[in-house]
Parts: structure tokens; sequence; C-alpha cells
């Protein structure tokens, strides 16, 4: 076990560091001056001073050794659109992403698997083609035009739910965070509830098939046994490596569902960074989503040990 993560830390350095190298080169080969962008009553020798002061001008890999520098002192700089460690932004920001994303996490496991092990069930049904239709056109809606529409008829005309924030002026109520919370994670989890509930589906189907199965069956063991002792633990193995993979999705996805409800997460916080070439807090915001995203690897990676005995994690 500890070669094990031994491993994993060196490479995830390596993976971090790749990122970091591929961002960062993008962020600045990118148009745009930062300086003008964030005050637009900046004239060209103000913004020139600007660039000056924060090294701009000297060449990418000189910047970018500097900016790692400052990382490994854990010094992740000021941004330069709110003038505040970004750090603090990222704190700030931060709970608000892993609720959303966690909840739209949960809500994409559950209900892929409650459809997955139906439709695996009912092979070949009405139940399992209307399951399988419906996972395609999951699949192919695009997220931000989900949410306008998710806003358009469940705010603004029937009124259920709130169409934006995190709470409501004057009321922070579990009650009224769960009522913000339910379209955003809803509108996130949906391609992911897709593409998990068909992997479900293939994996059941295949582990149905075999002959232990059939062996525990013929032993008499009830229907529920079979399925969810022996059937759904060696199917969770392929659908756990296609959950890591859905994590670092979700993450990605979140940019565009907090802009479209106004949550208060990094998504949003990275969008307006972007928009405002604030790269510092670009940089910032993505290497602390890639740290997520590993340990969300890890933790599948520990999951397959619990799963599957045959996997030994050395």
């Amino acid at each position: 076990m500890i070669g094990f993560l031994v491993r994993r830390f060196i490479q995830a350095i390596v993976t971090l560091l790749i990122v970091s190298v591929v961002v960062f080169t993008i962020i600045q080969i990118a148009p745009g001056d930062p300086a003008i962008i964030a005050n637009e009553e900046t004239n060209q020798e103000m913004s020139e001073q600007f660039a000056e002061n924060l090294g701009l001008n000297d060449p990418i890999p000189v910047q970018y050794v500097r900016w790692l520098g400052h990382v490994i002192r854990l010094d992740f700089g000021l941004s330069l659109q709110h003038s505040v460690p970004n750090m603090s932004l990222i704190q700030q920001r931060l709970p608000a992403s892993l609720l959303l994303a966690g909840t739209s996490m949960i809500i994409a496991t559950v209900c892929a698997l409650a459809i997955g092990i139906t439709s695996a069930i009912k092979r070949h049904s009405f139940l399992d083609y209307a399951t399988t239709v419906t996972a395609f056109i999951g699949l192919s809606i695009p997220g931000f035009w989900l949410g306008i529409m998710s806003v358009i008829v469940f705010s603004v005309t029937l009124g259920w739910l709130p169409s934006s924030g995190m709470t409501s002026p004057n009321d922070g109520s579990l009650v009224d965070r769960i009522q913000h919370l339910i379209l955003p994670a809803i509108v996130l989890a949906t391609f992911s509830i897709a593409e998990l509930s068909r992997y479900t589906r293939s994996a059941m189907v295949e582990v149905l098939r075999n002959d232990y199965i059939r062996t525990a069956r013929a032993k008499g063991l009830k229907e529920k046994i079979v399925i969810w002792r022996h059937a759904l633990r060696n199917a969770l193995i392929p659908v756990i490596t296609v959950l890591a993979i859905t994590t670092p999705r979700i993450m990605g996805g979140a940019v565009v569902t907090e802009t479209v409800f106004s949550w208060p997460g990094m998504g949003r916080l990275a969008a307006g960074a972007a928009f405002t070439r604030d790269y510092p807090l670009v940089m910032t915001v993505t290497m602390v989503v890639a740290v997520l995203v590993l340990i969300g690897s890890l933790i599948a990676d520990l999951c397959y040990a619990l799963l599957d005995p045959r996997v030994k994690l050395s």
C-alpha cells in the first residue's frame, strides 16, 4: 500500500506539472491585455508599466519558473481583477462548488445505477428501449441549453424553484439552500446519468451471463441476493472507472452550470477570470481542480481493491 501511494504521489506531481505548463502557455499566448481588461481607463503607457511591474514582458519560460517558485512556497499570488489573494477567493468559492459537484455526483450515481440495473434485468423490454432512447437524448442535450430551459420552465413559468444564486435574500435556511440546489445539480448530473446508466447496463448484462450467476440461481438464492450481492459488485468495477473519468467532466461542466444559475462557485469564478484574462486566478483555479480530480482518481483505485480482492495495491 505504501509503495502504491508513493507511486501515485509521484505521478500526481508529474501530472500537475504538465497541466500547469500547458495551461500557463495557453494563457500567455491568448490575445488581450490584462491591464486594459481589468481597467478600461488604462492607457497604453500605464498598460506597459503594469506589464513591466508584473514581469509580463519576460519570456514565457521565465514567467513560468517564477510562478512555479511562488507556488512551491504556497504563494498563489494576487488576483489582477479583485486585488486579493487567489487562495482567499478559492476558499470562499470552493465549498459551493463541492456542494454542487458532490450533489450532482450522488444524483448521477444513484439514478444511473437504478436505471442501468433495471434495464439489464428487463433487457429488450419496453422499459429498456425507453431508457436507451432517454439516455441518448441526455447525452445529446447541451448543458447550457438544458439549464436555460430549466430556468424558463421551472422558475419563470411554473415558479416552483429559484432561478439563480445559492440562497434567497434574508434567508439562509436549509430548505432554501436545497431549493436553490435542485435545478443546477440535476442539470449538471444529466449527462453523467445518461452515460453511467449505459455503462452500468452493459456491465450488468455481461455479468449476468457468467456461470457463477447461473450457479447462484440454481442453488435457490433469491433474485435480489443474486443481483445485489453477486452481480452488482463485479459490475461496479468498470462503472467506477467511468465514474472517475466523469469527475473532471462534472468539474468542467460546473463552469457553464454555475454561470447559467449564478451559482457562487469556482466555475463561475474561473469564467470571470478567463474573460478578464486574470491569469493568476485562472492558474490557481486550474491547479485546485486538477488536485481534486487526482484525488477522485485515487479514491477510484482504492475502490477497485475494496470491491475485488484480486486487485492488489502494491
